[in-house]
């Protein structure tokens, strides 16, 4: 069976930057499980699947905009510190935040005596990632599946 549109895929994956900084693998764990079209993954590494069968192993570099996306400067803002007041905030902190488009993950990169500098962006935006794939298991997904958005079971929430 070839990958699709809502199939399910079950893969081994190592995941570097382009200079070859590993930041995440499954090989040698549990794989991974993902129903194509949840959002799960990221669009570039979909796209790439699409087509494949069980069994096929590839390589594939995804560029920062079918990633994370672009680093966006607006996201970096200087906020006063009194708004941490009472807590020991430190540079590579992560806080939500509650903003004009909701609830948003901040990164803390530097602090002052009367500031506190924080990043909006995703840690890994404007940054192209290189993926090692093998596919291990092609399958359609069962109805609750479709229906809740997710893989149940082993490699999915078992819910």
């Amino acid at each position: 069976m070839q990958i699709s549109q809502n199939s399910v895929v079950t893969l081994h994956y190592t995941v570097s930057t382009e200079d070859g900084t590993e930041l995440d693998s499954s090989t040698g764990g549990e794989p991974l499980s993902a129903l194509l079209g949840s959002r799960f993954l990221i669009s570039g590494l979909e796209e790439a699947l699409q087509g494949k069968a069980a069994g096929e192993k590839f390589d594939v570099t995804v560029a920062p905009e079918k990633a994370y996306g672009e680093r966006l400067d607006h996201l970096v803002q200087a906020v006063p510190a009194s708004m941490f007041e009472g807590m020991e905030v430190e540079p590579g902190m992560q806080f939500r935040a509650t903003t004009d488009a909701g609830e948003q993950s901040v990164i803390v990169i530097e602090k002052t005596d009367d500031e506190v500098i924080i990043d909006g962006n995703h840690p890994l935006a404007g940054i192209a990632l290189s993926f090692e794939v093998e596919v291990l298991d092609v399958r359609e997904p069962t109805e609750d599946e479709l229906a809740h958005g997710h893989v149940h079971g082993k490699g999915g929430c078992n819910h």
